[in-house]
């Protein structure tokens, strides 16, 4: 019996494990998770999403405050009348209850602009933005720090607005992106545009076709809108993660260095010495390569010339036959 008591107080209430198994497969982001429908920023960074939502949260607090003024956050505590508290104090059970129910409704409150949730991709990020533009933000965010050169964050590497979210299948996309495009594309607006694409934790999406049929819409919508590969006006974003599709349309995609953070503060100095090293290594690689043809035909044209002198009848042998 004494052997029995020591297991039967290791017992686990019968909800315990469910409830350890329900926190285990909780999403980051508080239960929150990206959905078609929402509107924010999509920020990949490198390895360290914690601190990414972080460095995203105080970039964002800074520059959002100086294009929209500080966020406004109301009191709850001051809504509560004098007899309310009164007959609170009365009720402790009631109070408590009242006091939670603030502390959540303050913290809503906290996160109205930015949001974090469940992007639903390792080393990804989404930020919900509710009242404010992400295009408009970012732009600026990517203009100022390119005129400035001051480096702003350290894992954050790309940061690109979504504008819009719908479900990632081809009749979805199609149907959304024919009223999303129309403020860039529709006559008379119009202008060049190419369009990158980016897919995770994705398989049943084809890239050459979402490709053909967005920039048929946006040909649809008027047939002056023209590709541009290597300077467009507008560079339209798609970035599938799971079963939603993020869209924007963005400016000045190839001047921000396709809006990654880490680029776009380099001076014109460190820009030009990449790409003298860049130079450097794919001259090197075609001296390379032409060396080791050249060799190759050198060792060729020896082993012909070799063939053709055995081939031919040495003097004695003539003089024998």
């Amino acid at each position: 019996m004494a052997a029995a008591e020591p297991a039967a107080r290791k017992r686990r209430p019968k909800g315990h494990f469910a409830a350890a198994a329900g926190r285990a497969k909780r999403p980051r982001g508080g239960g929150r998770q990206l959905e078609a429908g929402m509107r924010g920023i999509l920020i990949t960074c490198n390895m360290n999403e914690r601190k990414c939502v972080g460095e995203a949260y105080s970039l964002l607090g800074e520059y959002g405050d100086l294009l929209y003024g500080p966020e406004q956050f109301s009191d709850h505590e001051e809504r509560l009348s004098g007899s309310d508290r009164e007959e609170d104090e009365d009720d402790v059970e009631a109070a408590l209850k009242k006091e939670v129910g603030q502390i959540r409704a303050s913290t809503e409150q906290k996160l109205r602009r930015f949001q974090s949730v469940e992007s639903g991709a390792n080393n990804v990020v989404f930020i919900r933005t509710q009242g404010i533009e992400p295009e408009d933000l970012v732009h600026h965010i990517l203009k100022d720090m390119h005129t400035t050169k001051k480096k702003k964050t350290r894992v954050i590497l790309r940061m690109l607005p979504i504008s819009g979210t719908c479900k990632a299948f081809m009749e979805d996309m199609k149907k959304y992106t024919e009223t999303f495009f129309e403020p860039w594309f529709k006559a008379p607006n119009k202008g060049t545009f190419q369009i990158v694409y980016k897919a995770r934790n994705n398989s049943h999406m084809s890239r050459e076709e979402v490709i053909k049929e967005l920039a048929g819409i946006v040909g649809s919508l008027n047939p002056e809108n023209k590709v541009d590969l290597n300077n467009p006006q507008y560079t339209v974003v798609v970035e599938i993660i799971k079963t939603v599709c993020c869209l924007s349309v963005v400016r000045d995609y190839v001047l921000f260095r396709k809006y990654n953070l880490q680029e776009v503060v380099k001076s014109n100095k460190e820009d030009a010495q990449q790409k003298s090293t860049l130079t450097e290594e794919q001259n090197s690689e075609v001296v390379k390569a032409e060396t080791e043809e050249k060799s190759s035909k050198e060792v060729k044209e020896e082993n012909k010339n070799q063939s053709e002198i055995e081939s031919e009848p040495k003097g004695n042998d003539a003089l024998t036959v």
